[in-house]
């Protein structure tokens, strides 16, 4: 994975010793409930963690926690009780080197608690974290140390309801949004009306795609896809579970002219280079937030790059966590859209939120991440009622 490292950065220091660390757990009410398939989110929750080195370099992470509700606060119980304690004071070559010491030492309790993917999401959490202290050391920005060019990278807006669906495309068009992303999965009639207005409203410049979150069965994704093809959808994201066999996707794929999206909910190197060599996804979307942080994801991006389909980082969820999978795009290059949540969410706008023109962001050179030591603390302070946990270690 090194090998991703800038030329120009090869002389950095990449070890480190943690020596403290710092949990926030928050929650900001939704204007509008956030709908999926599988369950609905009264508000936004994030747990976000900052890392201190013994050369006194900070750096932040965020840990994936939408679902279910209690989710955030479990996740930094884990943090503080298991898994902070086997980082703190000890001496690690590399970003790498640390990201396998906790895979493998979590592993064994991963399997005995069941607790596979919060595990996963509080080790990528530290590993981003890891990864923007780094950058900060380097004085660059993250995407330049792993050897990124460019700083502008293409968005989507995410998130769009099956309620209103049109005037929150036309909101995210009035913010400079040229591809619009609706959920789908609750009944024929309102997923194809809703279809059918965003359809009719596009411009020549402008996309839209579409994600069902695993609600159908095969059966019931071959049985609406003539209805889904007569509209312009640049995919189809996940219309079945997640970890339905290869020969699932392949009826789907067989049948289908639209293409094919998943990865958010695929965990680990062998399960994504299965799904990258079966062939039957066009766009794959990791989340770096629920599985692999940077270290993980790197060799699983370059393998998707290769095979000519496209990356498209997943993301719902606060400013941490959309800030650092924008570096991690503008790194990796190819065609790939950045996931933004079209619902406001002010623990995500207030901490990141670069000016959209033409759908596209710059994310600049600010070190690290772009968001420093003060404006995390300025951001907390003003938002100190939303704090449900605040943990140092």
């Amino acid at each position: 994975m090194l090998d991703w490292l800038a030329k120009d950065h090869a002389n950095v220091d990449l070890s480190l010793l943690i020596t403290s660390a710092h949990i926030v757990v928050m929650r900001a009410p939704c204007e509008t409930p956030v709908k999926t398939s599988f369950g609905t989110m009264v508000d936004r929750p994030a747990v976000y963690l900052q890392l201190e080195t013994s050369d006194g370099v900070k750096g932040l992470g965020e840990i994936w926690c939408n679902f279910p509700s209690c989710g955030a606060e479990h996740r930094a119980r884990l943090l503080q009780e298991s898994i902070l304690p086997a980082l703190m004071c000890q001496t690690f070559k590399n970003p790498t080197t640390c990201f396998n010491m906790l895979s493998t030492k979590f592993e064994r309790l991963a399997i005995q608690s069941g607790e596979f993917g919060p595990i996963a999401q509080c080790i990528a959490g530290i590993d981003c974290a890891i990864w923007d202290i780094i950058a900060k050391r380097a004085n660059t920005s993250l995407y330049q140390i792993i050897n990124g060019k460019h700083s502008v990278v293409k968005t989507y807006a995410s998130g769009i309801n099956p309620t209103g669906s049109l005037e929150t495309v036309g909101r995210c068009r009035d913010l400079g949004y040229t591809a619009f992303k609706l959920k789908i999965g609750f009944g024929d009639d309102t997923d194809l009306r809703n279809l059918a207005a965003i359809a009719k409203s596009l411009s020549d410049n402008e996309q839209m795609m579409t994600d069902a979150n695993q609600g159908w069965s095969v059966e019931k994704t071959i049985e609406i896809l003539p209805k889904l093809a007569a509209f312009p959808l640049q995919w189809l994201e996940e219309p079945i579970i997640a970890t339905s066999p290869a020969s699932a996707w392949e009826k789907i794929k067989s049948a289908s002219s639209i293409p094919l999206a998943a990865g958010e909910n695929i965990m680990g190197n062998e399960n994504f280079n299965n799904a990258i060599s079966h062939g039957q996804l066009d766009i794959i979307q990791p989340d770096i937030c629920k599985w692999g942080g940077i270290s993980g994801n790197l060799p699983i991006i370059k393998n998707i790059l290769r095979s000519g389909a496209r990356y498209c980082p997943h993301y719902l969820g606060g400013g941490i966590g959309l800030a650092t999978s924008a570096h991690l795009l503008a790194a990796v290059g190819g065609d790939g859209l950045l996931e933004i949540d079209s619902n406001i969410n002010p623990l995500r706008e207030d901490l990141f939120a670069p000016k959209l023109t033409n759908g596209k962001i710059d994310i600049g050179n600010s070190v690290g991440i772009g968001i420093s030591d003060q404006h995390f603390l300025d951001f907390l302070s003003v938002h100190s009622k939303k704090i449900t946990m605040n943990i140092e270690l």
